[in-house]
């Protein structure tokens, strides 16, 4: 359900811009709102799931995402529009990270990788099967993409209710308001600060106000957070959790996978600018990179139960560094670009789909397990807004031409394999099954 809602946004934005009268940069604000209330919520979120429990708040989500969809639904202003993609924004941040702790709390170790790799397979059956039914929905109007959440929500509601495994409360101190007010003014002047920077004038737009108070802030309010989580008897976020190696590492892999998700965006534009194709033939072109996540996703969660995270790990780093080469040296070949994608496709399903979940699992207390998962959320949202900011700052330097796309995408793909080599320091099959027992 979360998943396609972005599947969906993009077939259904020009209809819903026509609909309230407002340009391309207003209209970005119906993802961007989205975006923002998801990352200030992925840790409160998170929290309030370890110490009510999982099913209890991933009901509340699951409520609250139709009642933001309902909103959206009857908007009778793009104000009102706002408001409910900005609840649903809020409830998603509970979505993803509770469910990969429901997993956990699920299955046995031996059997996680398979149950992660199942749920991410979600996401490229959302990017296959979204833009279909947006599209048959759309002929009867955009709104009832929205309405459709309601019975969605109430079916999800009924399963997870009957299907999520009670857990106690544990016994907790006060919730950690210092800090959650801490962490959302970070995260909110962080990703404030790197949505305004100028992509063709990244040095000049650093000197502007907005931009230079907002990183100013963050770079004040992040030893501020740090201290307040060092004398919190219940913190948010642990501060022990980023002295684990295996945590920054897969924090890192997380940010590196973040980027990638901002470069396959770009790369209908590139296919349409390089082999002539429309825009709308190109977008099509992705649909074997969806597939490839989907298909992915189980079977490197079979391989990650048997082998291990670090093999699945360098494997899909190896795939990700491979396809983005490929794409940008030869990005007229039709052949190569599928071929590419593919690649990317099942190296995103090995890294996103299960691999950094099962780091997470694993090494984080399972009291903390679902604030752990918001770690993974909250890195690829960091990658994901640094990536977009780098890909359109080269391409505009460059024009907007091929070259500046197929530049932009071997600097991503020299990140990945730093990444690739960081990845060798993770633990061997043999160290996690000490965890298990």
């Amino acid at each position: 359900m979360a998943a396609m809602d972005i599947a969906m946004l993009g077939p259904a934005k020009p209809a819903i811009q026509e609909t309230f009268g407002i340009d391309e940069r207003l209209g970005s604000w119906i993802l961007n709102a989205f975006v923002l209330f998801n990352l200030m919520g992925v840790p409160v979120m998170s929290k309030m799931a370890d110490i009510y429990g999982r099913r209890p708040v991933f009901l509340v989500v699951v409520v609250l995402f139709a009642a933001g969809g309902l909103l959206v639904a009857t908007s009778q202003s793009f104000a009102m529009l706002l408001a409910g993609r900005c609840i649903q924004g809020l409830a998603a941040s509970g979505i993803f990270p509770v469910a990969a702790a429901v997993t956990a709390d699920t299955f046995p170790p031996s059997m996680r990788g398979r149950a992660l790799g199942v749920l991410g397979a979600v996401f490229g059956l959302a990017f296959i099967i979204g833009p279909i039914i947006a599209g048959l929905l759309l002929q009867i109007g955009w709104r009832w993409i929205y309405f459709g959440y309601v019975p969605f929500a109430a079916v999800v509601g009924i399963l997870g209710f009957l299907t999520i495994p009670p857990v106690e409360p544990r016994r907790h101190n006060p919730i950690d308001i210092k800090g959650v007010v801490l962490l959302t003014g970070m995260i909110l002047s962080l990703t404030y600060g790197i949505s305004q920077l100028d992509p063709g004038h990244i040095a000049s737009a650093l000197t502007r106000p907005r931009v230079f108070l907002s990183f100013l802030i963050f770079s004040i309010l992040l030893p501020a957070f740090i201290k307040v989580e060092k004398r919190a008897a219940d913190p948010v976020l642990r501060p022990t959790l980023f002295t684990n190696r295996q945590i920054m590492l897969a924090s890192f892999l997380a940010i590196g996978a973040g980027m990638i998700e901002a470069a396959f965006i770009s790369f209908p534009t590139l296919a349409s600018l390089s082999m002539s194709v429309s825009r709308s033939e190109a977008a099509y072109m992705l649909i074997p990179l969806s597939i490839a996540i989907a298909v992915g996703s189980p079977v490197w969660g079979l391989i990650l139960d048997r082998s291990g995270s670090r093999l699945v790990v360098v494997a899909s780093n190896s795939l990700l560094f491979t396809g983005l080469v490929s794409i940008a040296l030869w990005p007229a070949w039709i052949v190569v670009f599928y071929v590419a994608t593919i690649m990317i496709g099942l190296g995103l399903a090995g890294i996103m789909g299960s691999a950094l979940n099962y780091i997470l699992i694993h090494e984080a207390l399972e009291s903390e397990r679902t604030a752990s998962q918001g770690v993974i959320t909250l890195s690829i949202s960091i990658g994901q807004l640094v990536g977009a900011a780098a890909v359109g700052a080269i391409v505009a330097s460059m024009g907007g031409v091929v070259r500046g796309y197929s530049t932009a995408f071997l600097m991503i793909a020299a990140v990945v394999a730093g990444l690739t080599l960081l990845s060798f320091r993770l633990k061997s099959r043999a160290e996690e099954q000490k965890l298990f027992l």
